[in-house]
């Protein structure tokens, strides 16, 4: 039986600083890849004062409860191209604002984010032409009747298509 000599090599210190160096320069890369990541994405900021927000919390809620006691309901439909919406009463009677609008936002980021006054198309129909691009969104709408909010609801969409 014959056995195979392994070679004559010698691990030196030479070896030893370029698995340090590779071991590292891992470490540094990755930490870099994310820093640049952490920096040029969503930053976070839910709202631009956290002290007048809580200030203006229990009006907002008092008027969410007041909105949701009037029975005022609507169907969103988006498509890629048109932005639909049908406001009904509690009866089911269609209702007629002064002003509707709707606030699209991304849920991480806001370099997309954008809002559309919808025009009204009789029958408590209100629809705008936009373009809106694929993926998910969070649909803030509002309806004002003589110069008071009537209904105001959000709720989270998938328009189906390319997102960019």
């Amino acid at each position: 039986m014959t056995t195979r000599n392994a070679g004559n090599f010698t691990f030196t210190g030479w070896h030893m600083l370029g698995v340090i160096g590779l071991f590292f320069g891992t470490i540094i890369s990755v930490n870099f890849y994310m820093a640049y990541q952490a920096v040029h994405s969503w930053s976070g900021l839910v709202v631009e004062n956290t002290y007048v927000a809580s200030q203006q919390f229990n009006a907002k809620v008092n008027e969410a409860k007041q909105l949701n006691a009037s029975g005022m309901t609507n169907v969103l439909t988006v498509t890629p191209s048109k932005i639909e919406i049908l406001i009904t009463d509690a009866m089911g009677q269609p209702v007629f604002a002064d002003e509707v609008f709707a606030i699209f936002k991304r849920p991480v980021g806001d370099h997309q984010d954008f809002r559309e006054t919808l025009q009204p198309l009789g029958r408590g129909f209100y629809a705008v032409e936009r373009t809106v691009q694929g993926g998910h969104w969070i649909v803030d709408i509002s309806a004002l009747k003589d110069g008071s909010r009537i209904l105001h609801h959000s709720q989270r969409i998938a328009v189906m298509g390319e997102a960019r």
